[in-house]
């Protein structure tokens, strides 16, 4: 998955459908998290999946309310969907992006 910073997010999410995992290379329950997206992203070619470091991009995991990691937030053509705190198990994830493709 694509790390991006502040000055790329805008670009990132602009168009279609985009998953955003904020994200710490620290945290476990990340670590745990980027396994399952990267297995759901082989599946879901539809979808663009980008990873935001909350340590490197405060004021970007700030903007959207992160105050706990791994945030995953869905947007559609730039506007924010759906918000999802914790681990998200692969199957619910896949159903979840269904509905916005």
């Amino acid at each position: 998955m694509k790390i991006i910073n502040e000055k790329e997010f805008d670009n990132e999410i602009k168009s279609g459908v985009t998953l955003v995992d904020f994200f710490a290379t620290w945290c476990m329950p990340c670590r745990m998290m980027g396994q399952i997206l990267d297995e759901v992203e082989e599946s879901e070619k539809n979808v663009n999946f980008v990873k935001v470091d909350v340590d490197e991009n405060p004021n970007l995991a700030r903007s959207f309310g992160v105050m706990s990691i791994p945030t995953l937030i869905i947007f559609k053509d730039g506007q924010e969907k759906e918000k999802h705190i914790g681990v998200w198990q692969g199957e619910e994830l896949k159903e979840t992006l269904k509905k916005y493709l």
